[in-house]
């Protein structure tokens, strides 16, 4: 994001790369030495000793990822947010970020404002900084990109593969707001109870990365990534990589009051739980012997983690049951990017 020299005109009035940068994104910069003031065509990090650097990488498309009054300052954390869960999920401790925004030419520099200052809510919040990155004009669809980068100490990143048979399958937090949430701003989801819909739509607009509770899970672990694209299709992945299958119990999916106050209403949203996606919770395989560790990683960190199936062989595939452990069908199993 190091500002330099581009022609002038056609902006509509806007402020040019030089001045919004300098404007918007340098204070995001503060404190980060090795972001030179974001005045230079790279940034500079060093891990800490014993320790590797973890990178992630997520872009966000209006009317995609975020609807079009969505505000900026939800949009902006969601894009953060989404890479800090990344991180979060291979036990990584985050340290900084890149940014990449792709505006249209009608996006107003208070639309611009608002988006800055959700990050820089955030960046106070997760202690982080912005160290570089590029803002260009586009004809298309508002276009976001971030990279997050992290650390972890060396041969201890958890990765997708590595689960086991046998092994505990634990989620954190709650699962299904999200796509609950979507569903409310859509209008396709009547919740008479205001408190309700405003949770599932915030938990819609700002997921919240597991940060304080990802970096335990080193050495605890065998397998873990964050829920995006939906709570099966996620685990589906982890068994692909892994060599495994996998059994869930419905009836131990956690689930929020909102969440469950919707399903009272209609049992067929189960679908949305189970696949809608965006949840940005930690997904993850662990031996049995290890429930006590995580029990207190979950009391250390203020944050739930609850059991809800077994890793089991290649051949049994993927599955959900119910409490007398009928196999539940499943229509949407989660999100596709193509």
């Amino acid at each position: 994001m190091a500002a330099r020299s581009k022609p002038e005109g056609g902006n509509g009035g806007r402020p040019s790369e030089f001045a919004l940068i300098e404007d918007l994104f340098a204070p995001l910069a503060a404190g980060a030495p090795g972001a030179y003031g974001l005045k230079d065509d790279a940034a500079l990090f060093s891990p800490s000793p014993d320790h590797e650097t973890v990178l992630t990488v997520d872009a966000m498309v209006a009317g995609v990822h975020f609807l079009p009054d969505d505000p900026p300052e939800t949009v902006a954390r969601k894009l953060l947010r989404v890479n800090l869960s990344d991180l979060a999920a291979k036990g990584a401790t985050p340290r900084g970020y890149l940014l990449v925004t792709a505006w249209r030419a009608e996006t107003s520099v208070d639309w611009m404002r608002g988006f800055a200052a959700g990050l820089m809510e955030d960046q106070n919040l997760f202690g982080i900084s912005l160290w570089g990155g590029d803002t260009v004009t586009t004809t298309g669809p508002m276009t976001l990109s971030l990279t997050a980068i992290g650390e972890v100490a060396a041969g201890q990143m958890i990765r997708r593969g590595g689960a086991r048979p046998g092994d505990d399958i634990y989620v954190t937090g709650t699962v299904g707001d999200a796509a609950l949430g979507l569903s409310v701003l859509r209008g396709a989801l009547d919740m008479p109870d205001t408190a309700d819909a405003a949770h599932l739509v915030r938990r819609y607009r700002e997921p919240e990365p597991r940060t304080a509770f990802g970096p335990k899970l080193c050495g605890v672990a065998h397998a873990a990534l964050d829920v995006s694209d939906g709570l099966m299709a996620d685990l589906g992945h982890i068994c692909e990589v892994s060599g495994t299958g996998a059994r869930i119990n419905m009836e131990s999916v956690p689930l929020s009051r909102a969440a469950r106050a919707a399903l009272a209403r209609d049992p067929r949203l189960v679908e949305a739980v189970a696949g809608g996606g965006d949840d940005y919770e930690i997904l993850f395989a662990a031996p049995p012997d290890r429930a006590s560790k995580i029990g207190a990683i979950a009391a250390e960190s203020g944050i739930s983690a609850t059991r809800i199936g077994t890793m089991t062989e290649q051949s049994d595939g993927v599955s959900a049951i119910d409490g007398a452990g009928n196999k539940i069908a499943l229509k949407q199993l989660g999100y596709r990017h193509f």
